[in-house]
């Protein structure tokens, strides 16, 4: 008997113990928000304070991506660390394989609560069994957004366990309709250069950066709020901010624009503060790091790794290549794209390349899409070429392109072609080969309508777990 009292009470304490030294976990995840809008990353607009702040405080990726320019599919990366054709969200509004594991699976078992405020959009549910938080906005196309309510953040961070939520801010995904535009004179905006200047772009444009601004003072609350808490010193923050914004060449596309991210993290004592690093990320990576974070092991079906030796200062290095895969359906006509990069260089691969590219929310009508695309249709091409160029671009694209991003952040000159540049594309291709091959992606297969209604069956006819 007492031999069994001594061992719970070992339990107890060694529980207690790990407890004490296990962080915290805050995930503050943007919504539509092209990187290098953000000042911290270049951006000429917009304005964010709270952001730049922390980051004033804390370690900012120059190099962190996602695997698809899509809310669904790149959460389901996120909060499982599997690529998409790993945990079977390879298209927007579909499921996950019934076997996917994710965060709370990870790290429940590690003494944490799990919880997510805001938007969700992964499923189905029981692969995703974060605790509900309520007080964000779950609805990203809401006109207006609701407005925050800290008390459901504030409830769940003040228990005694670790824990790690994840909230789901709704900006700046469209409809465009929060925060001063006043702020952003039209005429004073610079665009960027994959946007046809029109008088309708500008003024949509000035629309998303009001909606930055208002998120960034949503981030102010939230950390804000955690500060109020007392358990700042012991929390690991983590902002990212999705994939690109919903303009011609960001979202829903493999372009820089579309896969690179915002992603800053902050830890008081333990990530070095107003630092910048060019240690290659995805998101696939984020899972295992915090398992590793809290003590625990991965788990052999992620496709992530670790990055907390970047987190601790420990090294300037963590992949090789980031990948990239778009599948067009249900967002318009199949159109499958792969791409890859080592944050110097990106290699982009049509599958289609005889199709035109269509995107139905950006290019058609509807009450959550904005009309500047049509002015884009009826720009006078005698005033200038440039219209017609990024339509073209957009829409008519070769079988393989090469851009040199770290010159070309925009990658608006297509060096595939280049004789100069053969042997970093025969490299790029190569690895790119490798990485489909390994998720047993068939490639252009995997865009049909069989595919994607399989997936939403729970039947996923492509991948490696299939």
């Amino acid at each position: 008997m007492k031999t069994i009292l001594y061992f719970f009470t070992s339990l107890l304490l060694f529980s207690c113990a790990a407890n004490a030294t296990q962080p915290n976990f805050l995930i503050i995840v943007g919504d539509d928000c092209t990187y290098n809008d953000l000042p911290l990353y270049g951006g000429e607009n917009a304005k964010t304070p709270n952001l730049d702040a922390l980051a004033a405080r804390g370690l900012t990726f120059n190099q962190a991506y996602l695997a698809t320019a899509m809310c669904q599919p790149c959460r389901a990366e996120l909060y499982s660390g599997q690529y998409p054709m790993s945990n079977g969200c390879a298209w927007n509004h579909s499921a996950s394989r019934p076997e996917t594991r994710s965060l709370p699976h990870y790290l429940k078992p590690l003494g944490y609560r799990v919880g997510i405020a805001g938007k969700v959009h992964v499923k189905p549910a029981e692969n995703y069994p974060f605790d509900p938080v309520e007080g964000f906005d779950k609805s990203c196309v809401r006109n207006p957004t609701e407005p925050h309510d800290l008390s459901g953040m504030q409830n769940y961070i003040a228990g005694d366990e670790p824990f790690c939520l994840v909230i789901g801010l709704t900006e700046p995904h469209i409809p465009w309709v929060m925060g001063d535009a006043s702020q952003y004179p039209r005429k004073k905006i610079k665009l960027p250069p994959n946007l046809a200047d029109t008088p309708e772009t500008r003024g949509h444009f000035a629309d998303y950066l009001a909606e930055i601004t208002y998120m960034d003072s949503q981030v102010g609350d939230i950390l804000e709020a955690l500060e109020e808490s007392g358990k700042a010193e012991e929390t690991l923050v983590i902002f990212t901010s999705e994939q690109g914004s919903q303009f011609p060449g960001c979202k829903w596309t493999n372009w820089n624009t579309g896969l690179h991210t915002a992603f800053i993290a902050a830890w008081p004592g333990k990530v070095a503060e107003g630092k910048r690093t060019d240690a290659l990320i995805q998101y696939a990576d984020v899972a295992p790091t915090l398992v590793d974070l809290a003590g625990g092991e991965v788990e052999p079906q992620v496709d992530g790794s670790s990055f907390a030796p970047v987190l601790h200062g420990e090294t300037e290095k963590h992949r090789d290549f980031a990948y990239g895969i778009h599948n067009n359906l249900p967002e318009g006509p199949r159109y499958p794209i792969r791409s890859i990069t080592d944050g110097k260089f990106r290699y982009i691969r049509n599958l289609l390349p005889e199709e035109l590219y269509i995107e139905k929310h950006l290019m058609g009508g509807g009450r959550l899409n904005n009309p500047y695309w049509a002015t884009w249709m009826g720009d006078d091409p005698m005033k200038g070429p440039s219209a017609y160029e990024v339509i073209k671009r957009y829409m008519s694209r070769p079988s393989e392109q090469l851009y040199h991003t770290r010159e070309d952040s925009y990658e608006m000159e297509n060096l595939a072609e280049n004789t100069g540049y053969a042997e970093i594309k025969t490299r790029l291709a190569g690895a790119l080969d490798a990485w489909m091959e390994a998720e047993g992606d068939p490639g252009a297969e995997v865009d049909t309508i069989k595919a994607l209604e399989a997936s939403r069956k729970g039947q996923h006819l492509y991948g490696k777990f299939r």
